[in-house]
């Protein structure tokens, strides 16, 4: 099994803002749109957050990257170029996770961190015509991004079971406390499992504390049956729906 930790969301880069946490639930806000998308931030009704969010400059008629798509319990992600080349050098399949991680700001102090807001468990993937024969197959309730418009060739569509928390605990913060951004508190196994796009030795600050790239969308760790990973991601998952 891998645990798959992958940026999505606002950030400085795309969207130019953190997201919010209203009322202790994380909001994870999509990225404009710039592949000809349909969704409007209306449409998701996050028209207000994301006018507030980025002080008018983006607002309830423009179009957004709905991607990761959440609904009924379940995900629908499309990931192309290096990003999924990278998620298939790696191997990612069927019984994998993803846990979904961005930037927000924390609701009194405006404090910046990171912090997983949703999850998603791989039950099947493909490009866009082929996803669609999966015999466990959900049709997503409307149109997701990656169906539509010109994509690399590697365009591929993941499908399962997924969530976004509807709290904000400490359990599901990435960042450490006191900052900086970056530097992230981690179980300890991680470090003898290995992630993804950290092989560098001086990012291991400790057992404990990871300096996480900046740039990169999948950090992937294979636990393989590794039962103290495993325990922590059923926290997390438990966290995450709570």
């Amino acid at each position: 099994m891998k645990i798959i930790f992958s940026r999505k969301g606002f950030d400085t880069s795309f969207g130019g803002a953190p997201s919010p946490i209203i009322d202790g639930r994380p909001v994870s806000l999509p990225i404009p749109g710039s592949k000809g998308e349909t969704t409007r931030y209306a449409d998701i009704g996050l028209g207000s957050l994301v006018h507030r969010a980025t002080k008018g400059r983006l607002g309830e008629t423009d179009a957004c990257h709905d991607d990761p798509m959440f609904a009924n319990g379940y995900c629908w992600l499309g990931q192309v170029n290096a990003a999924q080349g990278h998620l298939q050098n790696q191997k990612a399949q069927e019984g994998d996770v993803f846990l979904f991680f961005g930037l927000f700001s924390n609701s009194i102090s405006g404090e910046r961190h990171h912090r997983i807001f949703g999850s998603m468990i791989i039950a099947g993937f493909g490009d866009p015509e082929a996803v669609q024969r999966h015999h466990l197959w959900q049709k997503p309730p409307r149109d997701h991004p990656h169906f539509a418009g010109h994509w690399p060739r590697n365009n591929t569509i993941y499908f399962g079971q997924g969530a976004t928390a509807k709290s904000a605990p400490d359990s599901l913060r990435l960042t450490r406390e006191g900052g900086p951004l970056n530097m992230w508190r981690v179980p300890e196994w991680l470090s003898d499992h290995g992630l993804s796009y950290h092989s560098n030795p001086a990012r291991w600050i400790s057992k404990t504390q990871l300096d996480s790239a900046k740039r990169g969308q999948e950090f992937v760790c294979n636990i393989g049956e590794a039962a103290e990973p495993r325990r922590w991601l059923e926290s997390i998952l438990a966290a995450i729906a709570a």
